[in-house]
């Protein structure tokens, strides 16, 4: 059985304190989610500069999503014994040196170990940022706490990747990764001056961390996450293509489509917090099933201009799924708290790995763009699935739990 986490008893935060705790917090998420996503935007400047192809080019795309894959369990493991609130300062110093760095590349291979490196953070920093942000509130607003946290994330995609993106294209494909770093540097600045020692309870350590991978609640939550959340990916990875051949617009439009989409991630980031504090088994549910119904219609609305940015919003939305799961994994974490809330992270980049794969095989196949939508109903069907069996194995745990309480 479980052994709940210990929290010290002290007063939540609220009003201006806890806003801007949060807003330090979230800004780590938006350095991270605009120094993963620009760099799909300047592929052609790093290819051009370092005389290489654009699908070569990408590998630095690859090398960065495989270390967050690598990174956030090795980090969460190793520095299990450290407090929360110095890990994610490191973490975010790692992120600065490793995007500087990368700003001053010598070649392209070095460039690549240096996106590798970026990514080795990403994942653990989300994790134990969403863990102090629910330390900082009373247990039922954690999702609202995890929902600002994870928004600096939306709103990269809304106003930092496009700030990114025409740096780089302007002056450079250095600067965006100098801006990134800069960022990284404010956050450390925001983290001291605003972010108070989180009410944790006893240390942890690597042992207890490993715990996890033991616990077949923490593998069904990511397994959610990892199938449940492809389906916006397969769409969202082709959308350049969809704009394109199927709906006639010129590529010009597509930042405009990117910050549609990361409208759509603030509103759906929103909902999803909200789900989180109210209804978090039942909320993870019915937003795998708004993802399915968007992921069905997303084919009739690609055609029109009107409608493809419709559907781009709608899409968007599905990232919703993000802070309930973050919320049940520290539920069913118990002492494993920092290794599950970052492997959450490592779901969702191979969640983007097989959205990307499974749109990809569909456009090969010879399929229109726009079907990649039909192709990402599939997944949201495997991840409705995965659910209903992670419902099943949490109503047997209560029934054991309930057994194992002595009846007086």
């Amino acid at each position: 059985m479980s052994i709940p986490v210990e929290i010290p008893k002290r007063q939540p935060l609220t009003g201006w304190p806890l806003r801007l705790a949060l807003l330090a917090l979230a800004m780590g998420g938006f350095g991270i989610g605009t120094g993963e996503f620009s760099i799909m935007g300047i592929l052609p400047e790093v290819a051009a500069f370092h005389h290489v192809s654009e699908p070569v080019a990408g590998y630095l795309i690859s090398a960065y999503a495989f270390g967050v894959v690598v990174g956030a369990p090795v980090i969460a493991i190793t520095a299990a014994r450290m407090s929360r609130l110095r890990l994610a300062i490191l973490l975010m110093v790692m992120y600065a040196a490793a995007n500087f760095a990368s700003a001053m590349a010598p070649g392209f291979w070095s460039l690549m170990l240096f996106r590798f490196l970026s990514g080795l953070p990403h994942g653990a920093y989300f994790g134990v940022a969403a863990l102090i942000a629910a330390s900082l509130v009373d247990p039922d607003r954690r999702g609202f706490a995890v929902g600002r946290v994870m928004m600096g994330l939306t709103v990269a995609a809304l106003a930092g990747n496009p700030v990114a993106i025409w740096l780089g294209q302007t002056l450079g494909w250095r600067y965006p990764f100098a801006m990134v770093g800069a960022i990284s540097v404010l956050t450390i600045l925001l983290i001291l001056r605003f972010v108070p020692l989180p009410r944790e309870g006893r240390g942890s350590s690597p042992s207890r961390e490993m715990a996890a991978l033991r616990n077949g609640r923490v593998w069904m939550t990511l397994a959610i996450g990892a199938i449940g959340f492809g389906g916006m990916f397969a769409v969202m990875s082709y959308v350049s293509a969809v704009m394109v051949d199927v709906t006639h617009l010129p590529k010009a439009w597509l930042p405009l489509a990117l910050s549609v989409f990361g409208a759509g991630m603030i509103a759906g980031n929103a909902v999803g917090g909200w789900w989180a504090d109210r209804a978090l088994i039942p909320g993870i549910g019915v937003i795998l099933t708004w993802s399915l119904l968007i992921l069905i219609v997303f084919p009739f609305l690609a055609p029109h201009a009107v409608g493809l940015f419709i559907g781009v919003f709608l899409a968007g939305s599905c990232v919703a799924l993000g802070p309930p799961l973050q919320v049940r994994l520290m539920d069913v974490a118990a002492q494993a708290q920092t290794l599950a809330a970052s492997l959450n992270h490592s779901a969702f980049n191979l969640a983007n790995a097989i959205g990307a794969l499974l749109g990809g095989w569909t456009i090969e196949r010879g399929f229109p763009a726009h079907y990649t939508g039909w192709a990402g109903a599939l997944l949201s069907i495997a991840g409705l699935l995965v659910y209903w069996l992670a419902w099943r194995q949490e109503t047997r745990y209560r029934h054991i739990a309930a057994r194992a309480v002595p009846h007086r």
